[in-house]
């Protein structure tokens, strides 16, 4: 796998301060989207151990709330076993940090349905995961009052409660609010 950037102080990806890996790869070639040059699997530098490790390193401080995972495709078969490893190791070493995933593909029809990679280590990566952000980016449907999302059809998930219950499940429109911003629908 071959990454795009690390951003270690990133406040769009997800709650508070993040790491940020814009992994590189992805099929799903959407209209005007932000990390077009991602959309190559040779793009940007190889993923190593030496990645990992400064990623967690990245990760320690207090003020940091967690990882976010982008790209490109994070659930691209080529992309799944180190996206994984990653994921792991996170939550391993700092099982308090919230892990953001944002995907292309949609939790219910490709993700848990096994049509996407392999099922085990899809649902592995899923079980790593807080939260995840569904559904390709739809130009027709952009909007830039939506929180951590780019267009209306993308859904935030509760990955831990979505698994329990074997079906999606959408963080509560609540919690839009205390994040600040009144305009969120709540899907």
């Amino acid at each position: 796998m071959n990454y795009a950037v690390i951003k270690k102080n990133d406040i769009a990806n997800g709650p508070g301060v993040r790491v940020s890996l814009f992994v590189s790869g992805c099929r799903h070639h959407c209209k005007n989207c932000f990390n077009e040059e991602a959309w190559d699997f040779s793009y940007g530098t190889p993923f190593t151990d030496e990645t990992i490790d400064e990623i967690l390193c990245a990760l320690a401080p207090d003020y940091v709330a967690g990882l976010s995972l982008l790209g490109g495709e994070p659930f691209e078969p080529e992309n799944q076993e180190d996206v994984l490893r990653l994921a792991q190791q996170t939550r391993q070493r700092y099982p308090q940090k919230t892990i953001w995933c944002y995907t292309g593909f949609t939790l219910e029809k490709d993700l848990l349905s096994g049509r996407v990679g392999s099922p085990q280590i899809v649902h592995e990566l899923l079980s790593c995961l807080n939260v995840l952000v569904d559904g390709k980016f739809a130009e027709a449907l952009k909007d830039p009052g939506l929180l951590f999302r780019g267009s209306s059809n993308q859904n935030i998930i509760d990955v831990p409660k979505s698994l329990a219950a074997g079906h999606m499940v959408l963080l509560p429109g609540s919690w839009y609010r205390t994040m600040g911003s009144g305009n969120i629908d709540e899907a």
